[in-house]
């Protein structure tokens, strides 16, 4: 079964014969395994025992569950699973009902098998972009810290990708993103995945220590050095010697400690306070922040020749709000883990919750998903957690459409207008040059180019 489920198997559902077979028989060199099902139930019932990677289905099946149905029953199962939809000309709502509900992509009728295989070939492609980063965080699991570090979609694959180009280097990196998003995770994978992975990592809050003890706490100090100085302390510099110092928010460090700060990444040394003895700093920089450095330069509060410094390579971490498709992976991960913590018997999110979820606001991004789904492991009875048990500032986000709140579907539907209408222009409005420039097929480009009435 493991073995199986590290295979690409694609699912084909349609109740019409020859329909199954043609496709079955065009994607035999796409994919690893194809197989077929004529109803719902039969698709329900292979893919519980296969796990298919990407499932291709008709929307109108003879059977008691139309395709969007079934399309719902398989994410509710697998939230990862890609779904192509098969649908007829000029039934232009259900196509993007089938997209609001998260299917990858749809196919018009008369189904085109070369545009099949392309999609096909896409969906692989993220396919592949997952087990990557599933053995990132196999490394990363030797913290042994449980690790945010769970996405799926494109937004965090770049940010991956970052991680994996810069990790070797000797680069500092400074990593902008909203509280919440994981900075300090992103720090410990390219301390990781370094040349100084056998070396200590030390992080330090200099939001959280007021002037007159961030010198001593990043140099350390002498005996005698100050009252209370009762015994030579190391700092952080040292601490982190032969390993990575990563500096947690930045830019609150008063004028006076920036100098110094810039000073030993200028000259690569530094004294204890109180102390002659110049020492060595062999420690990898990485910065973090919350704020707008630029803005924070503007203003005269923080040093631009110490951002050039800190910022060599810079990452950002997208908000949860900006990759809603990383939910339901990180809601299962964290229920894994906190019922694995908390002794408790396995627990799923009900649909309507997880669809709560994925709609929600979420200002402290991916920690507070994870403290709301602590609290649903240790206060819910039973197997399923309810969209009842949710707290209350989930359950009030203004409902419109059951998986997307209206505001949200209309910002998506801009979102989306804006990119097509650049990715036109930037390909000099060639459609097909556009369309794989998006990662979308033809006719996809060319429905929605006409419902966002772009010409």
């Amino acid at each position: 079964m493991m073995q199986e489920a590290e295979q690409f198997a694609v699912l084909i559902v349609d109740d019409e014969p020859n329909i199954r077979a043609g496709l079955a028989k065009g994607l035999a060199t796409e994919a690893d395994v194809v197989e077929m099902a004529g109803d719902a139930d039969e698709a329900l019932a292979k893919f519980a025992e296969k796990g298919h990677r990407l499932v291709i289905v008709d929307v109108r099946l003879n059977c008691n569950m139309t395709g969007i149905q079934l399309l719902t029953r398989l994410l509710s199962i697998r939230p990862q699973t890609a779904v192509i939809v098969i649908t007829a000309h000029g039934t232009a709502e259900t196509a993007v009902e089938a997209m609001r509900a998260g299917a990858f992509d749809f196919i018009l009728k008369p189904v085109d098998l070369n545009l099949v295989r392309q999609q096909v070939r896409r969906a692989r492609q993220h396919y592949e972009l997952r087990q990557e980063n599933q053995i990132l965080r196999n490394r990363l699991a030797a913290s042994g810290e449980i690790s945010s570090i769970v996405a799926g979609g494109a937004a965090m694959e770049d940010v991956f990708r970052q991680v994996r180009q810069v990790a070797a280097t000797e680069a500092t990196v400074m990593i902008h993103g909203e509280s919440g998003t994981g900075k300090e995770l992103i720090g410990k994978a390219l301390h990781n995945l370094s040349n100084r992975s056998s070396g200590p990592f030390i992080a330090v809050n200099l939001g959280a220590l007021p002037e007159t003890l961030l010198e001593s706490e990043l140099f350390g100090h002498e005996k005698g050095s100050f009252s209370g100085a009762l015994r030579r302390k190391p700092g952080c510099f040292e601490l982190a010697n032969s390993g990575t110092l990563f500096l947690d928010e930045v830019t609150e460090m008063s004028q006076k400690s920036q100098v110094d700060l810039l000073r030993v990444l200028e000259t690569r040394e530094y004294r204890r306070v109180g102390g002659e003895e110049a020492l060595h700093a062999d420690a990898r920089i990485v910065s973090a922040t919350n704020r707008s450095v630029q803005d924070l330069i503007e203003e005269g509060s923080f040093r631009e020749d110490l951002f050039y410094r800190l910022n060599v390579i810079p990452i950002e971490i997208p908000p949860l709000r900006n990759r809603r498709e990383d939910i339901p992976l990180l809601v299962d991960h964290f229920l894994e883990h906190f019922c694995s913590r908390h002794k408790c018997q396995p627990k799923r999110m009900s649909a309507e919750a997880m669809q709560l979820l994925i709609a929600a606001a979420w200002p402290g991004n991916v920690r507070q998903l994870r403290n709301v789904v602590e609290r649903m492991v240790i206060t819910c009875d039973g197997d399923s957690i309810p969209q009842s048990a949710l707290p209350r500032e989930l359950r009030s986000v203004p409902r419109g459409n059951p998986t997307l709140p209206g505001s949200l579907a209309d910002a998506l539907d801009e979102c989306e207008k804006n990119t097509i209408q650049l990715a036109l222009e930037a390909c000099n409005h060639h459609r097909e040059n556009t369309a794989k420039a998006l990662g979308i097929s033809l006719r996809s480009l060319h429905y929605k180019m006409s419902r966002h009435g772009l010409h």
